[in-house]
């Protein structure tokens, strides 16, 4: 009798390249993306990946299937040691990296997830998107970040409704408390949200990578200290006049 190999196990996360903009998704489809160890630590060696790329100027993340993800995969969670064992979470690893990063939200983003994605530069929501964080209705707290950030984004009392309450959120009231940047059909959110980051990644890069600091900086800080750390780093900063002539030029020419 021939003994059977067994079936490789399928890469947790998916990276593709388009152009400038790396792309990686969740994969884990046939149980809704749910993060488990693998895909932590995969998650965060294509991070840190596309930060040491220069190539790499933007990065996308979705998931596969119908689902972006049901959150930390509650069953290895349970049966195995904790995950602060395991070092640095992926959020942590998110927020410290130097280029931008887009959620792009084709379905179902729950608990975990909603954190993973809350710590992203900004969210990009499919229609069919559903949020929720559902730490406290199963008695746990959050651990990715996403008490500190979710008030960031959408006010303090709406922040202690969704986390105390869990209540799903759909993609439209996502667009109106400032949840998701935009919502857009479901066929098109990849196409779009890839449009959102070519536009970035068009821009020079190291302005980029230093606003998106000074923003993240400023944003937990009051008035007077953001403009402190404005003005420093409008008067420490060097481009290269030829090359902001040459992004000019092809600004104006894309615009008319």
């Amino acid at each position: 009798m021939t003994e059977k190999t067994p079936e490789p196990e399928t890469e947790p996360v998916l990276v593709t390249r388009d152009g400038h903009v790396a792309v990686l998704t969740l994969n884990r489809p046939d149980r809704r993306n749910a993060i488990n160890r693998a895909m932590r630590r995969a998650i965060k060696k294509e991070l840190w990946n596309a930060d040491a790329d220069d190539d790499v100027r933007v990065v996308v993340i979705t998931g596969a299937g119908s689902a972006f993800s049901a959150g930390v995969d509650l069953p290895e969670a349970l049966n195995g040691p904790p995950p602060r064992t395991e070092g640095p979470t992926p959020t942590q690893i998110m927020r410290a990296i130097g280029k931008p990063v887009i959620a792009a939200v084709n379905g179902p983003c729950y608990t975990g997830a909603f954190e993973f994605a809350v710590n992203c530069s900004f969210i990009i929501a499919s229609e069919k998107a559903v949020f929720a964080d559902t730490h406290a209705s199963i008695g746990l707290l959050n651990g990715w970040g996403g008490s500190a950030m979710l008030p960031r984004t959408v006010g303090l009392p709406m922040a202690i409704q969704i986390i105390l309450s869990g209540d799903p959120i759909d993609a439209e009231t996502a667009l109106r408390i400032g949840l998701a940047n935009e919502v857009v059909p479901h066929d098109t959110l990849l196409e779009r949200t890839l449009e959102i980051a070519h536009s970035i990644a068009a821009s020079h890069p190291g302005a980029v990578q230093r606003m998106l600091r000074l923003l993240k900086e400023g944003a937990g800080a009051s008035v007077a200290h953001a403009l402190g750390l404005e003005s420093e780093a409008s008067a420490s900063w060097r481009s290269d006049g030829k090359d902001i002539g040459a992004r000019f030029d092809k600004r104006s020419t894309k615009s008319s």
